[in-house]
């Protein structure tokens, strides 16, 4: 397959992905290296236990000391899957419906590509582009081992990987609303409440009985809400998250196969 769509998508975007990715690099190694400062700290561990509601807004559960916990409560409960999601629900939202608006879109596909290529190769940026962002985030974090921080690189490994599964998904869900309709704000704000609605029931559902059956349906559960860095993540939820990528991207390049440009 030609990917010059996919290679042009991925020039204009480099500048915005380099800003995540080397803000994210920055704020992971500053995590990492305070953990020392902060894990003999009873403090941070009381706060879990008298404070459960705010700490589960945060997505953040046990010990804040342990370094699971730790890498849990500062990245990857919360920080690492929401820059994520700006960067996949950003460009989502923008590649199809928002090159449609700028009238950019009808040049694309004046190139020799047929609409289903076109989809082929945004789905393709979208996950190079999260790729890089979640490699150099494991490499960052692997770092942490110089400051008494470690963690079972498997499962680091895997539970990044789920973290990058989950932003494809809804970047892929931004791309297929943004197909179907034309409208980048209506992509953008739809698969922006979906996520938020998915992180709530994930972070919630321990302390709120009637929400604890909803947990299955909520991408940040197969993610980042069941102990993954402690276990990795599971076949089962590889198997979600992969799955619902496959379809939305079916989805996406079926919905955009019938959208009317004139």
């Amino acid at each position: 397959m030609n990917l010059e769509i996919a290679t042009l998508d991925l020039t204009f975007r480099r500048r915005s992905t380099i800003g995540y990715t080397v803000g994210m690099a920055v704020y992971v190694l500053i995590v990492v290296a305070l953990y020392p400062a902060f894990r003999d700290s009873a403090e941070l561990d009381s706060l879990t236990s008298s404070s459960p509601g705010i700490a589960a807004l945060f997505g953040i559960s046990g010990s804040l000391t342990s370094p699971t916990g730790w890498l849990n409560a500062n990245i990857y409960a919360n920080f690492f899957p929401l820059i994520v999601l700006l960067l996949t629900v950003g460009y989502g939202a923008g590649c199809l419906a928002g090159q449609e608006k700028d009238g950019h879109l009808e040049l694309v596909l004046s190139l020799p590509f047929s609409r289903g290529s076109v989809v082929a190769q945004k789905v393709i940026a979208l996950a190079v582009q999260t790729a890089i962002f979640a490699i150099l985030v494991f490499l960052t974090v692997l770092a942490g081992r110089w400051f008494d921080l470690s963690v079972d690189a498997g499962h680091l490994a895997t539970a990044t990987v789920a973290v990058a599964l989950l932003g494809v998904d809804f970047g892929l869900l931004a791309i297929a609303i943004g197909g179907a309709t034309g409208n980048r704000g209506l992509a953008l704000g739809v698969t922006s409440v979906v996520a938020a609605a998915s992180f709530l029931v994930s972070s919630m559902a321990p302390l709120v009985s009637w929400l604890e059956p909803a947990r299955v349906v909520s991408l940040f559960y197969w993610s980042v809400g069941d102990n993954q860095l402690d276990q990795g993540m599971s076949a089962e939820a590889a198997a979600v998250l992969v799955g619902v990528g496959v379809v939305l991207a079916i989805v996406a390049w079926r919905a955009f196969l019938a959208h009317d440009l004139s």
